[in-house]
């Protein structure tokens, strides 16, 4: 249990540590740092907490759940290919981004994957997060999953706010056209680039699931 309090402990510091710098931390670390030394700070402190996730996660028990058998696999992979979808998607004309183009790509009309929610990238990782929870395989997978899709669906709403505020009349504008929660159907219209590109995430992080994680996934489960 040591092992996974410390998992805990590693997870919580990461999403607090994330959520206090990118929100009521930031403007006063970034006037006492300025803005390059906030980022090399923010950066300096999400790889340590990043890191003390992956050595706790090592050394906690594996594969001491049941699991969700083929189940659960399926489920997994079937949520996986959107997700990838959505990655992809999310770097093209994303007014989130820290840009100069941010409030001309916000007045100009949804497309791409933007179609399906204006988060496409939090609610990659949300999916991410969920498709290893369906598994059921280690309290360890359990509770990392857990603690990314917290951050990706919370930071989402928090990011809202923050956009409010920094970009006002513009990001009201992309949230009267575009949706939180993930319109599907509409992903069957993302456009030729983030299903292309997508595939191939899905397809190489899947085959990498195997030397990385020790375990065979996705469609590399059955081939």
């Amino acid at each position: 249990m040591s092992a996974l309090t410390e998992l805990v402990a590693a997870n919580v510091a990461f999403v607090g540590t994330h959520f206090a710098m990118s929100h009521p931390l930031r403007a006063p670390l970034v006037g006492v740092l300025g803005n390059v030394g906030f980022q090399i700070a923010y950066s300096l402190v999400s790889f340590a907490t990043l890191g003390w996730i992956y050595f706790a996660f090592k050394a906690a028990p594996a594969a001491d759940l049941p699991g969700s058998g083929d189940f659960g696999w399926i489920i997994a992979t079937i949520i996986t290919l959107p997700a990838m979808i959505l990655l992809a998607g999310s770097y093209v004309s994303n007014p989130a981004m820290p840009t100069p183009k941010a409030a001309e790509q916000a007045r100009a009309e949804p497309k791409g994957v933007f179609k399906v929610t204006r988060h496409p990238m939090m609610w990659s990782f949300a999916l991410w997060a969920f498709s290893h929870i369906a598994i059921h395989y280690s309290w360890r997978t359990m509770i990392t999953a857990s603690a990314m899709g917290f951050l990706a669906l919370v930071g989402a709403h928090l990011q809202d706010r923050k956009k409010q505020v920094l970009m006002g009349e513009a990001w009201a504008e992309w949230e009267s056209k575009t949706s939180f929660w993930p319109r599907w159907s509409a992903i069957f219209g993302a456009g030729a680039f983030p299903w292309a590109v997508g595939l191939i995430f899905f397809v190489f992080f899947c085959w990498l699931h195997l030397p990385i994680g020790g375990v065979p996934a996705g469609i590399w489960r059955w081939f």
